[in-house]
């Protein structure tokens, strides 16, 4: 009897301890929890700006599998862009520990989207897009435009224009509760 309780516990400290570990993670706010850990494509601090095509878009995406993501497609010289920065400098310090935020440049001068992503205090990465391609291929027309995937993959929702505080709150629950099984 005291063998099996011995045994129980040891497993019981086991599974707190992986659970620990798996929980455990960055602090600076740039990747979330879930597959973020293990998406080697995605920029490993905000202002690194690496280039990135349509496919390498959807290997990223395939990559964030298992972590809701807000995407937002932006460019510094966009009047709408700079009006919502500080809405979604906010979301990302608020949910940026269960949600994982990227931005896509479109259509930029490099040294110009690093100085906004500063100016806006961003802790979340984004990709260089300077042709627009995968805003292109999206389907999107212009920017800013912010995409919704839940931890399935799924783009649950998309808004068209500068998105404000309280509609991000209420798109990313949407993607933070659990899916029907």
């Amino acid at each position: 009897m005291v063998a099996m309780h011995v045994r129980r516990g040891l497993l019981v400290a086991t599974l707190v301890a992986l659970l620990a570990a798996a929980c455990g993670g960055s602090s600076d706010g740039a990747a979330a929890s879930g597959g973020a850990s293990a998406a080697t494509l995605l920029p490993s601090s905000p202002t690194e700006l690496p280039d990135l095509d349509y496919a390498g878009y959807t290997q990223l995406l395939q990559q964030l599998h298992g972590t809701p993501l807000v995407v937002n497609v932006w460019a510094s010289w966009c009047g709408p862009c700079r009006d919502e920065a500080p809405a979604l400098s906010q979301a990302a310090r608020t949910y940026g520990d269960r949600v994982q935020f990227l931005g896509v440049d479109v259509l930029d001068a490099r040294p110009d989207a690093v100085d906004f992503i500063r100016t806006a205090g961003w802790s979340y990465p984004s990709v260089f897009d300077p042709d627009g391609e995968i805003r292109n291929r999206l389907g999107l027309l212009g920017q800013p435009e912010t995409l919704f995937y839940d931890a399935s993959g799924e783009l649950v929702d998309t808004h068209v224009g500068a998105i404000d505080v309280e509609l991000l709150d209420e798109r990313i629950g949407a993607i933070l509760e659990p899916t029907p099984a």
